[in-house]
């Protein structure tokens, strides 16, 4: 899977989804200008130790990511969709793409892809949720549909065994 964050603002929302992506085996695309560099506190914390093991990839702009992935399937998770994310069938090379906090993908990006605008269901009070959660969740429901492929599915106790 691939998540992209088209000009993220919040370092601390891009180390949370680059540690998702680690767990996840998921490439993280991030389309320029970032809100913050790479190498600032608030990325290694979320991120943990886990940062290095990242496959992260850098874009100036929207059309040299296109440039660079030709074929990619891409969801664009937005509040004007038609669709809800659980509504549509992800494939395991499938491209998840999410916009920036506090603007979200720009309308003239969004009117070319209105058949895979994707949407997680919310009440009207809220403008949107969270960046690094709404990755999570949509995410997931990606690699659910592709049977948490190459993924851990057991886990053991520490201290204890399991009665």
């Amino acid at each position: 899977m691939h998540i992209v964050l088209y000009q993220p603002e919040i370092a601390g929302n891009t180390g949370n989804i680059g540690r998702t992506c680690v767990a996840t085996n998921t490439v993280l695309h991030l389309i320029e200008p970032l809100g913050f560099r790479l190498n600032e506190k608030e990325i290694k914390r979320a991120g943990m130790d886990y940062w290095e093991h990242l496959d992260v990839r850098r874009y100036i702009n929207f059309e040299e990511f296109l440039e660079k992935n030709p074929n990619a399937k891409i969801y664009m998770a937005t509040t004007k969709a038609h669709n809800c994310y659980t509504d549509v069938e992800y494939g395991p090379d499938d491209y998840i793409m999410f916009g920036k906090e506090s603007a979200g993908i720009p309308e003239e990006i969004l009117v070319d892809y209105e058949d895979t605008c994707i949407r997680i269901p919310m009440l009207e009070k809220i403008r949107s949720l969270n960046l690094s959660n709404s990755v999570s969740i949509v995410l997931y429901e990606a690699l659910r549909q592709n049977n948490f492929a190459q993924m851990q599915m057991e886990g053991e106790l520490h201290r204890l065994s399991w009665k």
